[in-house]
């Protein structure tokens, strides 16, 4: 046992040399005064245009003091302010370990040559300084660079759903766009575009380099459509940069139904008292079968109204069925126009049709008003010549 530990020792001898090495190794130098730091110190830019240098200037170990801030070395007709909170300064003033935040706003001229230009930051304080060289390259005018993204790319509905798409429009430039919006959708599909949450149609939207932008899109089929799987392409292009997004709407079948007289006409003649029948065409004009259609009336008061069928078990799309409605004015009912409202309705889809029903009154009242007449004038006759004698 005790040969399996012989090592053990050793290791402890080497470990208390190493850290008599270290105690012996210099301390680390410290880091003091003011430095001038940028995430990017060189980059492209385009002539005619502005580019903006995010800056940090840090204090290590020195008192707060006032630090002057210049840039040298600006080429002719260029212009660079050094910005403090989006507003020009020509000084800050950094606590103790801390740090304030700046920029450099370079406007460059259109007229300037393709190359690379110097510029020198200089921060100056009371017994510290720093510089800072940025170059900035003209000429590299990268092309514009667009994509898209779908949040929800495949929609279920039926016809009469508007299909709402939400998707994601990014600038990969490296400068301002203004996108113009196009949806490809089927022939007779209506397509709208709005931002995200807003209501305001556009067909284009700009937007900032390097951003993104949530928009959406509204997709509205025709009413005929037949149920089926739909493609819908959102395209977002700019400057010669196209992007496109895959969508798909998924429409199921929708009954549609549809109830009028024989040739479309929505009238009829009827006798008071008597059961007068009256051809509906049932259709269905839809793009999935109506089941379970029951037919009903709302004539005017006193009268009665049956049909024959009374229920359609099932009507196929582009399908339609004769369907014979008896009705029955009331006996008492006065010669003249009336209105009588038909009804079909079905799982999915109801629809009504009023039809103008034209009452004449029956042929055998019109001899019995003739007969009361005839009476009437014989029995007048009768008195005056029985009275008129005296």
């Amino acid at each position: 046992m005790l040969r399996a530990f012989w090592f053990i020792p050793f290791i402890a001898g080497l470990a208390l040399a190493s850290l008599a090495n270290a105690a012996d190794a210099p301390p680390p130098a410290h880091v003091k005064g003011l430095w001038l730091t940028t995430d990017y110190p060189a980059l492209a830019a385009r002539a005619g245009e502005s580019a903006t240098v995010k800056l940090k200037l840090q204090n290590y170990d020195l008192p707060p003091q006032r630090v002057a801030l210049s840039v040298d070395d600006v080429p002719q007709g260029w212009k660079a302010t050094i910005l403090g909170g989006s507003m020009p300064v020509t000084a800050a003033m950094p606590g103790s370990n801390e740090n304030v935040a700046l920029s450099l706003r370079v406007d460059i001229p259109a007229g300037a040559p393709a190359g690379t230009k110097r510029l020198n930051l200089r921060a100056k304080g009371s017994d510290a300084s720093t510089d800072l060289p940025i170059d900035f390259t003209i000429g590299q005018d990268l092309p514009a660079q667009l994509s898209i993204k779908a949040k929800l790319p495949s929609l279920n509905g039926t016809p009469t759903t508007a299909f709402e798409y939400q998707f994601t429009v990014k600038n990969d430039s490296d400068k301002d766009l203004l996108v113009k919006l196009a949806a490809q959708a089927p022939r007779g599909f209506q397509s709208s575009f709005m931002e995200a949450y807003g209501t305001q149609e556009l067909s284009s939207v700009p937007i900032e380099a390097g951003k993104d932008k949530d928009m959406k899109v509204k997709v509205t089929p025709p009413a005929s459509v037949s149920a089926g799987d739909y493609p819908v392409t959102v395209v977002a292009s700019a400057e010669g940069a196209k992007a496109d997004a895959q969508m798909t709407m998924s429409i199921s079948g929708q009954p549609k139904l549809k109830v009028s007289g024989e040739n479309d006409r929505l009238s009829a003649q009827a006798e008071a008292g008597n059961a007068t029948p009256i051809t509906l065409v049932v259709s269905n004009t839809g793009s999935a079968p109506a089941s379970d259609i029951e037919l009903s009336g709302s004539p005017p008061s006193d009268w009665k109204v049956t049909f024959q069928p009374a229920k359609i078990d099932v009507l196929q799309p582009n399908d339609k069925r004769n369907v014979e409605a008896l009705l029955t004015p009331s006996a008492k009912a006065v010669a003249g126009d009336y209105m009588t409202t038909f009804r079909a309705s079905g799982k999915g889809d109801s629809t009504s049709a009023d039809f103008r029903i034209t009452v004449a009154t029956s042929t055998l009242w019109g001899i019995v008003g003739v007969v009361v007449i005839a009476i009437a004038l014989l029995v007048a006759v009768g008195a005056v010549a029985r009275f008129g004698r005296r």
